[in-house]
């Protein structure tokens, strides 16, 4: 919670449908024939709660409803498109879309690239492994740790452990699958944004908890745009009002409730975070 390679998904826009076609590019000054504006936004839509796809192909989930809100405040009509982790940034520089929000955290490395708009969400990262004390964050010697790869998460494990000790740090291209390993037993913890191992321990905490204490690497997530692109002035403003008004603070509580979630020496109890559907 938080760089990239080649997009392979061919943008056009008419009115708002996504269509194959010769120009791929982003057209953020196209109107509608009712003369509103179009924007295309990109997430991930593998990393739930912060954005995931449904069943019938549908992307939902906090970042979705969070650009959702800010595109009703700047009056633009948007269409958010899936894209993988590694290939969001080139695509935004492509300009296969005019806009990321996709629980990316703000990096000094990132933003040699990008510019971003102000943060709209701060995460922590935890520990996510057996809650049978086999794990101990404060003697991690001669095990496996996993992340995803290209976040703050696998940044601070690869700097601090992989190689050291014994230590080997194995990186993911999404989360989901580092929890998956861990289930298995391929690796002994997974380092995470609290969110979303949160989200996964809604459903999968018999035997698995959040362990060690919270670390604060103040790691902020933001819409990220090209550089000076007014973009960014338009986001921040839309998201200073949805901040006083209330609206995001709504939605934050639809999408994340009660934060908390099993540790080492706990119990899930009914309040725990509900996954999003």
């Amino acid at each position: 919670m938080s760089s990239f390679h080649k997009l392979g998904l061919c943008l056009g826009i008419a009115t708002v449908v996504l269509a194959g076609c010769g120009n791929d590019t982003a057209q953020k000054d196209t109107p509608t024939k009712d003369g509103e504006r179009t924007l295309v936004i990109a997430t991930e839509a593998n990393y739930p709660p912060f954005n995931n796809t449904t069943s019938d192909g549908k992307i939902v989930g906090f970042d979705v409803d969070v650009i959702n809100a800010v595109c009703e405040e700047i009056k633009a009509k948007c269409t958010i498109v899936a894209q993988e982790w590694d290939g969001l940034l080139p695509g935004l520089l492509t300009q296969k879309y005019d806009a990321v929000i996709a629980g990316m955290s703000i990096t000094p490395e990132r933003l040699q690239q990008v510019d971003f708009s102000e943060p709209y969400f701060s995460n922590t990262i935890v520990w996510l492994a057996k809650n049978d004390g086999s794990f101990d964050p404060n003697n991690i010697k001669n095990l496996v740790l996993g992340s995803q790869r290209a976040t703050t998460g696998a940044d601070y494990i690869s700097q601090k452990y992989d190689g050291k000790d014994g230590n080997r740090v194995q990186l993911y291209d999404t989360y989901t699958n580092a929890y998956l390993d861990l289930k298995a037993g391929r690796n002994h913890a997974v380092m995470a944004e609290k969110v979303s191992a949160s989200d996964w321990l809604a459903q999968n905490n018999d035997g698995f908890g959040l362990v060690g204490d919270e670390i604060d690497n103040n790691d902020n997530l933001g819409i990220a745009v090209r550089k000076g692109d007014p973009l960014k002035g338009e986001f921040d403003q839309a998201l200073a009002t949805l901040k006083a008004n209330g609206k995001l603070g709504e939605l934050e509580k639809a999408s994340f409730g009660n934060q908390d979630a099993p540790t080492a020496d706990s119990q899930p109890t009914d309040s725990q975070p509900k996954t999003n559907s």
